[in-house]
């Protein structure tokens, strides 16, 4: 495996500072997923709230394209570490330099909350936060706003944050925002192109030999009608995780989202972490089988905005990873 030129990076506060989905998706029947009975917890400051969701998303998009170099790129890494650092006990910011073929050097900023950080007993929650250079599935090669692609899945996990920071779990959770994930190549065998700033961190995490018993990435997570599969290398990688999130979905009556299905795998960030972690680890990831990439229309255009986010869609998978976290007891 191919490894970009690397400057080394450090920690702490004031440091402040690609979907890896070429592959095309198809769809296998699997079998029914059988309902697990679980009690919601109750519905106060503890419930997962998408408005929250919805604000951190238009946050982003404010900034203007992510892409790693420039200015909103650098705006936007100082509000992801100011924003999670309100909940996490500890804070840890990676700053490197990744080599893409396409764009030569590129700054990298992983941006790390762990919240319990004496507790072994370990939970990785993830999401990229950069967007890709160009829109190049639409023809217009132009930046676009990456409000699913990108964004999405970041403010989910800052709305998680802050349940998590509000109800004791019996174990300890690290949220990280990977970055430089978008910037790949569909040109041949290049998948390693991809997921520049989760396969830095994989070799050299935030903690030393860390590791997390389970895992949870979330990749476009926020558009209308969206649909999630069982994703390929999720299925191989921790069946029985990704079978019990999707029960958790079915049983809060999100059914019409976490769909019995089985898609082809998908070269994203949770590859590199159990790759190079081991970590038992799932994508959720929006799957549309009736495109050509097996993603939503609006990936990699210009129309990937903010009118094509729902916040019943930002709903079904903030609470459904939530109640999934509050069942936990390893």
């Amino acid at each position: 495996m191919r490894f970009p030129k690397i400057s080394f990076w450090f920690v702490f506060f004031l440091v402040l500072l690609g979907s890896c989905k070429d592959k095309k998706q198809k769809t296998i029947t699997s079998e029914s997923v059988k309902e697990k009975q679980i009690s919601p917890s109750n519905k106060s400051s503890f419930q997962f709230n998408e408005e929250n969701a919805y604000q951190h998303i238009q946050k982003q998009v404010d900034f203007g394209p992510r892409i790693p170099g420039t200015t909103a790129h650098k705006e936007c890494a100082d509000f992801l570490f100011s924003e999670l650092q309100k909940y996490a006990d500890e804070m840890y910011a990676q700053e490197t330099i990744v080599y893409n073929k396409a764009y030569g050097e590129m700054p990298c900023y992983n941006i790390i909350g762990s919240f319990k950080p004496e507790m072994e007993a370990r939970f990785l929650l993830c999401a990229h936060w950069d967007t890709r250079p160009i829109a190049d599935e639409d023809g217009s090669f132009k930046p676009f706003d990456g409000a699913d692609d990108g964004a999405s899945g970041v403010a989910v996990l800052l709305e998680m944050a802050r349940l998590i920071d509000s109800f004791s779990l019996p174990f300890g959770v690290d949220i990280i925002f990977f970055d430089v994930e978008d910037a790949g190549s569909h040109n041949g065998d290049a998948s390693d192109t991809w997921c520049l700033g989760s396969q830095y961190w994989s070799k050299n995490p935030h903690t030393p030999n860390y590791i997390a018993r389970k895992g949870i990435l979330l990749d476009m997570v926020g558009s209308r009608n969206a649909l999630f599969a069982y994703e390929g290398f999720s299925a191989s990688y921790a069946n029985d995780l990704l079978l019990d999130v999707w029960r958790t979905g079915q049983y809060l009556g999100y059914g019409n989202y976490f769909i019995n299905l089985r898609s082809n795998p998908v070269t994203d960030d949770h590859v590199y972490v159990f790759n190079e972690r081991g970590i038992p680890i799932i994508d959720i990831i929006n799957y549309n089988p009736t495109t050509k990439r097996g993603f939503g229309s609006h990936w990699h255009t210009q129309n990937d905005k903010m009118s094509v986010i729902d916040k019943q869609t930002l709903k079904a998978v903030g609470e459904t990873v939530w109640q999934y976290l509050v069942k936990q007891k390893f």
